[in-house]
């Protein structure tokens, strides 16, 4: 082996171990989401709850832990919408940005108002994300099928040439705003 190759081969092992690395890290988040929801069980049945964060005073719900027993079926799958998001290598992976708006509004309306009507006409509010969403997916696939029309690329390369990849998870972020 001459030095060039040694030295693209530790390389590439490091970025493999890395890789290795961050998908045990999201693999053991995953699988610890049943644990995660079951945090709610440490929230006392009673109105009123001095935490680290203040004071939580449940006026609908009557108990805190109901109140935490509501944010965490909102909280869990806002998690694993941002693990999917982060992760997905499709084209259409900016459908997702729905879902998590709308679970990143139901945590906030559940605790916030202490709702007596929680999800009753919040679709309302998602018009605005899905004006744009929805025609920016349209417009990726039209053009995805355009090119496959006029050249001999498979679906795969194409998906690939139109994927945004940037190195970093702050990166994947920053480039919505």
């Amino acid at each position: 082996m001459t030095k060039e190759n040694l030295k693209f081969h530790q390389q590439d092992k490091k970025s493999y171990n890395k890789k290795i690395f961050l998908g045990s890290i999201v693999a053991t988040f995953v699988a610890a989401t049943p644990f995660l929801f079951y945090l709610y069980e440490f929230a006392p049945d009673t109105q009123e709850w001095d935490t680290i964060f203040g004071q939580y005073r449940s006026l609908q719900y009557g108990s805190a832990n109901v109140a935490m027993w509501v944010f965490a079926m909102k909280v869990i799958p806002l998690l694993l919408s941002f693990v999917w998001f982060f992760t997905c290598k499709h084209w259409w992976y900016h459908a997702l940005l729905v879902p998590i708006t709308m679970f990143s509004y139901q945590c906030i309306v559940s605790l916030n108002f202490d709702a007596r009507y929680l999800d009753v006409a919040d679709i309302v509010w998602f018009v605005p994300i899905m004006a744009i969403v929805f025609p920016s997916i349209y417009l990726i696939r039209a053009k995805m099928f355009n090119k496959i029309n006029d050249a001999d690329k498979t679906m795969e390369e194409l998906e690939e040439e139109f994927m945004i990849k940037p190195k970093t998870i702050w990166g994947k972020v920053s480039q919505y705003f």
